[in-house]
């Protein structure tokens, strides 16, 4: 395992330092104690850490919302550890975008197992984002490139594929992609109406 950055969330200094004790034995992490919840948010987003790990001996729903949201899931992995389990709180947590969940787990030799799944999880879950988002701009694109289409055969009396090929054109001779020309249509035709 690489040298991770690491940011323990715990305000028991003994449970922290057993944390503590059972990254150190997984590598040479560098690792952050943090003991205050308050300003959680902003010492996390300036510590930029590989992962987050947050320790709740007896989390309410709110509380682990609170620490899931602050802890920046979706921007690095964060793995909480719980003491007892509740069908509610694992699914607040996950719908956070908490990696790992992990009930009654904080023993030391446990620890490097779920920073591992943890972060491939994390990855995981990432790798689905960007292919979802990539997926919506590109059905967004094919909407305005058909609205675009749709522009040019009412005005110039042409069939969807000439239409098409004009709207190639235009982009290759401005060096532009189709779909800026086609929503540059559509904006101005909005513009028109």
């Amino acid at each position: 395992m690489d040298r991770l950055s690491i940011i323990v969330v715990e305000r028991d200094r003994d449970r922290a330092m057993r944390i503590v004790d059972g990254l150190r034995a997984s590598g040479d992490h560098q690792i952050t104690v943090i003991a205050e919840e308050t300003g959680l948010a902003r010492r996390i987003a300036e510590g930029q850490p590989d992962i987050v790990l947050i320790d709740v001996a007896d989390p309410s729903r709110d509380v682990l919302e609170e620490l899931a949201l602050v802890s920046g899931p979706l921007e690095r992995p964060v793995a909480i550890f719980v003491d007892r389990s509740d069908a509610g709180l694992t699914r607040a947590a996950i719908e956070a975008g908490v990696s790992a969940y992990v009930v009654d787990g904080l023993q030391p030799d446990r620890i490097r197992p779920i920073l591992d799944a943890a972060i491939a999880r994390f990855h995981m879950f990432r790798k689905m984002r960007a292919e979802l988002a990539a997926t919506r701009a590109a059905l967004e694109e094919r909407k305005i490139i058909d609205r675009a289409k749709a522009i040019l055969m009412k005005a110039r009396g042409i069939d969807e594929e000439a239409a098409y090929a004009l709207l190639r054109r235009t982009a290759m001779d401005q060096k532009r992609r189709v779909a800026d020309i086609a929503q540059q249509l559509v904006m101005a035709a909005g513009l028109l109406t």
